[in-house]
């Protein structure tokens, strides 16, 4: 894993709460989305940089995408 992506993806306030709530529960980003006050697309950004940190992993169940802690 490379330590500089690891390092950016929780240089990010928004990042590091996305990981506490998955410390819960799996979530969609619909879920997550409602505990911030900014887009959805802005969450999957996020959540896409958190995956290639290799902190977070998605999972489809039907037509929804959860969302983890790896």
């Amino acid at each position: 894993m490379n330590l500089t992506v690891m390092f950016k993806a929780l240089s990010d306030p928004i990042r590091r709460k996305i990981l506490i709530m998955l410390k819960e529960k799996y979530m969609t980003a619909g879920e997550i989305a409602e505990s911030f006050d900014i887009s959805k697309p802005s969450i999957s950004h996020h959540l896409n940089i958190l995956k290639q940190a290799g902190m977070v992993i998605d999972e489809r169940q039907g037509q929804n995408i959860y969302y983890s802690l790896n």
